[in-house]
This record gives C-alpha cells, sequence and structure tokens, in this order.
C-alpha cells in the first residue's frame, strides 16, 4: 500500500540567547516608559499630584513589563504547541510507513506462498495424471492381450473390460471402438461356433454405445468395418458418422432400420441374406455400388437427402422402396433386381438414372413422383412395368428400353411427351402407354415405340 510522503521541514531549535534578548527587550521597554511617566510626574507643581503621578507611572511601567513578558510567555507556548503537533505529526507519519511496509511485506509473503502452492498444484496434477495414465495404459494393454487369447472366454473377458474401458474414459472411446472394428475385420475360423459368440459380442456392444438414446451412448464414433463378417448385425436406431462397410460379408439379418447416417455410409460391393433399411435418414452420400442381396431387401420410408449411388448391384430377392424420398441425383445403372421390385409412392427431387437395369419380375412404380429428370433407356423389364399415377414434372427418358410383358402408365402425368425412340415392346392387350405415343408392329412378337 503506498503512502503520500508529507514534506518536512527541518525542526530547528530555539538558541538561549533569543530568549534573553527578548527579556532584555522587555525589561529596556519598561524601563523607557517608566522613565518617561516619570518625568511628567517630576513636572507636576504639586507635590501630592507629583506623587500620584509617579505611583502611577511606576504602576503602568511594572505593567508594560509584565504584559510584554505575557506577550513573550504565549509565543513561548504558541512555540511549544507546535512542536508537540509536528511530533504527532512526524509519528503518525512513521507509523504510516511502517504499516505499508509491513503490508508491503505481508503481500510478498502471501505471493511466495501462493506461488509455491500452484507449483505444488502442478506437481500434483502431474503426479496424478501420469499415474492416471499408467494405470488406463496398463488396463488397456491387458484387455488387448485378452484380446488375443486362444480361450473364447477370455477373449469376452477382455471385450468387456475394454468396454468399461471406454464407458469410464470417455477419451478413450475412439481408440477402443478402432479395436472392436479391428477385432472384426480379422479372420475368423471357419466352422469356429465360439468365435462367432465373441465376434455377436463385439459387434452388440459397438451398436449399443451408437443408439443417442441409449445411456450408454459414445458420441461421434466412426466405423471401419470395411471387409469384415458380421452376423444378424443390428444397427437399427443407430447414429452413424463416416461409416465403412465396403466389401462387408454380412449374413443372417442385417437391419439398418431407424438409423442416421450422418457423413458418408459406404456399403460398395457388401454381401447381404436379408437386410432392413426401413426409416433410414442420411443426410450424406450412401454408396450401395456392387452390393449382392441375396434375400430380401427393404427401403422402405427410407430418405436419401444427398441422393443414392447403387450401380452394378444384384438384388436376388423382393425389393421394396416405398415411400423412399430420394434427395440428390440417383442412379441404379446396371442394377439387376431378380424378383419383384417396388417403388410405390416414393419421391425423386433429384434426377434418376436407370440406364441398362434390369428388372426379372414385376417393376412398380405406382404414384411415382419424378420431379427431376428420370432415366429408363436401355432398362429391361422381364415382367410387368406398372408407372399408374406416377407423375414426371420433368425430361422422361426410355429410348431403347425392353418391355417383355404389360406396360401400364394410366393415369401417368407427363409434363412433357416421353422419349422412347427404339424401345420395344411385347405384343400385349392390356398395355397401356402415354397419350401421343406412336406404336409400329415390327412382327409377330414385338412392337416399336417410336417419337413424334
Amino acid at each position: 500500500m503506498a503512502v503520500d510522503k508529507p514534506t518536512e521541514q527541518q525542526l530547528r531549535v530555539m538558541p538561549w540567547w533569543l530568549v534573553l534578548v527578548g527579556l532584555l527587550v522587555a525589561a529596556a521597554l519598561g524601563w523607557l516608559v517608566l522613565d518617561l511617566l516619570l518625568s511628567e510626574a517630576d513636572r507636576a507643581s504639586q507635590p501630592d499630584t507629583r506623587a500620584t503621578l509617579r505611583i502611577d507611572a511606576i504602576r503602568t511601567g511594572l505593567t508594560v513589563v509584565a504584559g510584554t513578558g505575557g506577550g513573550l510567555a504565549l509565543l513561548l507556548a504558541a512555540r511549544r504547541q507546535w512542536i508537540t503537533e509536528r511530533a504527532q505529526r512526524h509519528q503518525e507519519i512513521v507509523a504510516a510507513r511502517e504499516q505499508a511496509h509491513r503490508d508491503r511485506v505481508q503481500a510478498h509473503a502471501e505471493s511466495v506462498a501462493e506461488a509455491a502452492q500452484r507449483h505444488q498444484d502442478r506437481q500434483s496434477g502431474a503426479v496424478e495424471h501420469d499415474a492416471a495414465e499408467r494405470r488406463l495404459t496398463e488396463l488397456y494393454t491387458r484387455a488387448v492381450e485378452l484380446l488375443g487369447n486362444d480361450s473364447a472366454a477370455v477373449r469376452l473377458g477382455g471385450l468387456h473390460a475394454l468396454e468399461r474401458l471406454g464407458q469410464d474414459n470417455p477419451g478413450q472411446r475412439p481408440t477402443i471402438a478402432a479395436v472392436l472394428c479391428a477385432y472384426l475385420r480379422m479372420p475368423a475360423p471357419d466352422g469356429e461356433s465360439r468365435e462367432t459368440e465373441v465376434r455377436r459380442t463385439a459387434q452388440r456392444m459397438l451398436t449399443r454405445h451408437l443408439r443417442a438414446d441409449d445411456a450408454a451412448y459414445w458420441p461421434e464414433q466412426t466405423l471401419d468395418l470395411a471387409g469384415a463378417r458380421l452376423v444378424d448385425f443390428d444397427a437399427a436406431g443407430c447414429t452413424l458418422v463416416d461409416a465403412n462397410f465396403t466389401a462387408t460379408a454380412f449374413t443372417g439379418t442385417t437391419t439398418f432400420a431407424g438409423a442416421t447416417a450422418r457423413g458418408r455410409l459406404l456399403l460398395g460391393a457388401a454381401t447381404f441374406d436379408d437386410v432392413v433399411f426401413e426409416g433410414l435418414a442420411a443426410d450424406g452420400e450412401v454408396m450401395l455400388d456392387g452390393v449382392r442381396v441375396g434375400g430380401l431387401a427393404s427401403f422402405d420410408g427410407a430418405v436419401f437427402t444427398d441422393g443414392l449411388s447403387c450401380r452394378r448391384s444384384r438384388f436376388a430377392g423382393l425389393t421394396s422402396f416405398r415411400r423412399a424420398t430420394f434427395g440428390q441425383p440417383t442412379s441404379f445403372d446396371a442394377t439387376r433386381f431378380e424378383d419383384a421390385t417396388t417403388f410405390r409412392e416414393a419421391v425423386f427431387d433429384g434426377a434418376l438414372s436407370m440406364e441398362h437395369t434390369e428388372f426379372g419380375r414385376s417393376a412398380g412404380f405406382h404414384s411415382v413422383r419424378f420431379t427431376n429428370m428420370a432415366l429408363f433407356r436401355w432398362t429391361v423389364f422381364g415382367a410387368e412395368a406398372l408407372f399408374d399415377g406416377a407423375r414426371f414434372t420433368d425430361a422422361a427418358n426410355f429410348g431403347r428400353a425392353r418391355f417383355h410383358s404389360m406396360a401400364s402408365f394410366r393415369d401417368a402425368q407427363f409434363s412433357r411427351p416421353p422419349q422412347v425412340e427404339q424401345a420395344r415392346a411385347v405384343v400385349d392387350p392390356g398395355h397401356r402407354w402415354p397419350a401421343g405415343t406412336l406404336i409400329e408392329q415390327l412382327d409377330d412378337e414385338w412392337l416399336l415405340l417410336v417419337d413424334r
């Protein structure tokens, strides 16, 4: 605490001779007054008057001497009071300076103590952090070692140890998820039922922590299961962030029902038995190029905001895209649907390309809305092609398509005449072509559709 230093004048001691001079001056002044008054009294003519005047003169002289002495005494008393006040003020200044010095010393001591405490806290924190890191490393290393054990039961214990470690330590979750994915990507021994159970457990652990409505949710975890072999994989309701299932072999029933895909969802060259994508909500690119589905495939109600790429794929069983929504351009080029396929009430907000696509059984596009270009060039319809109630608000091109059975466009709406150049259809009385379509008879079996 800073204290203003008042300006002090040096205290000088009154010399003794100055007091003596004052007394002499007082005596001389009294003597001078007495002398003058006595001289005036001697001038009186009457003896009584002269005596009285002399007494008054003496009294007056003594009074002057007493008054001068009293004034000198008052002056000395005032000086004494001034000296006392100066001494008291000096004591106050000295006390303030001493207090300020004590305050500075105390503040410095407290600052030093605080710095020492902070240093000690940092050292303690560093020691605790190092100890925690060593403990985590030991637990992680031990759990990973258990995964490599020959015993399936021990491997299960390793999986649970990793899961518990991730649940208690959020910073370790990405690493643990990566370890579980790597374990599933490793080749599994053929016919090893116990190993299958271990892998099912690893799958369940991954998906359990990807469901946002679960208390054990691990947010923002990515999955890299490219080339893995998964059995009855259940990702229903999961949040998938940049998930990679490229060339993954899914056996049994695989479900992504109600899942949310953020970022890219890569399933190129994957194989499925039965697969369910009902209610899937994808805001990024979804890749299904080269997919092979041996059984049922359901995409009912799915939303592909950034479109869908499903080229050169094969669907062997019943396939359904009922009420699915496709945002950006969608492609099914060179894909083969071997069984009945339906897109009933689907919405294509982006362009659709089905060039060289094959439908082995009926293809249903009832009440589908095409808000952008729809390309069905070189598409092969092996059975009924049903576009009843469909609405085309942009160009529709069926050039060189092949209709091997009835084609129906009953109540279909076109914003412009569809292009059908060189499209062919078998002779069938059930055909319902768009209004204005020109048809030529090629032979007893085939019709030729011609643009105006």
